[in-house]
């Protein structure tokens, strides 16, 4: 029986390995990375079949990491996962909220629970993985600290539950994507993920987005990132709704190559249906 090899950022318990079985069901088997760019990487190389990787948070917005990677590596979105984020404080069996003094976890986590962390007057310590920091309190046997993860990973590394959905906002949710060396074909539900940048003329952006308009395309995300070659210029991601093999959004792609320096296609992808949260 052959079985799809994923990747993803984190420790075994992460949120993105929920990501994971969510789109490809529990059969699915996963190889955590240590970063965003081994992800790319091990899909790059072949080592994995699939990486999954975040792309926003519903609170704290977008992941930019991974955006910025889109730039160096030739690979496609073919999949879209919008899962619910519900935050755990987890800590040594056996240990009180009151004994607690630092708490670690990853910085989009931390941010999530700012409210319990303030009225718990408790320090918030970054690190690179929300299930990563329970694994480390635990083999680092830190009896006053505790970690921000998701309940699952406090059953995997046999820890205990503080309190459970100390999230900000209770409707918090993270936007995932599939990574592959191809995008998905049509499927009538689509969306399509492009980075350009524009020419420094006055009005550049607003006749680049003008093209979709003029089409009744729905654009539903636009984000700008610093170029990081020259200051205060600008690479732009846009989502929009539609595949990129359906004329009018060919004709559109088409018409703005004289109107930007580049356009890179991320792919085109099943839209995920937002979660019907109930709260």
């Amino acid at each position: 029986m052959f079985v799809l090899r994923v990747a993803f950022q984190g420790e075994l318990g992460a949120y993105s390995e929920s990501a994971v079985y969510s789109f490809f069901g529990q059969s699915a088997e996963v190889k955590p990375c240590k970063s965003f760019g081994d992800v790319f990487e091990s899909v790059k190389t072949g080592d994995v079949d699939y990486g999954v990787v975040p792309i926003e948070n519903s609170i704290e917005g977008s992941v930019n990491r991974t955006y910025d990677l889109f730039l160096e590596y030739d690979l496609k979105v073919c999949g879209e996962i919008i899962i619910r984020i519900s935050h755990c404080l987890i800590a040594h069996k056996g240990t009180s909220i009151d004994s607690i003094k630092n708490v670690y976890s990853h910085p989009q986590a931390l941010a999530q629970c700012r409210k319990f962390l303030e009225q718990h007057k408790l320090k918030a310590i970054s690190t690179f993985d929300t299930a990563g920091s329970v694994k480390m309190i635990k083999e680092e046997n830190m009896m006053d600290a505790a970690a921000i993860a998701s309940e699952r990973a406090a059953q995997i590394y046999d820890m205990t539950i503080l309190a459970k959905e100390i999230e900000d906002i209770k409707n918090n949710s993270t936007r995932f994507f599939v990574l592959d060396k191809q995008d998905s074909s049509y499927s009538g539900e689509d969306k399509t993920s492009i980075i350009f940048a524009t020419k420094s003329i006055p009005g550049a952006l607003y006749k680049i987005l003008g093209e979709f308009a003029d089409r009744n395309i729905n654009l539903s995300k636009i984000e700008s990132r610093p170029t990081k070659q020259t200051p205060w210029e600008y690479h732009f991601y846009l989502d929009f709704e539609g595949h990129r093999t359906e004329t009018k959004c060919q004709e559109a792609l088409e018409s703005i190559k004289d109107k930007t320096i580049f356009v890179k296609i991320l792919g085109s992808y099943k839209a995920a249906k937002k979660p019907n949260f109930k709260l």
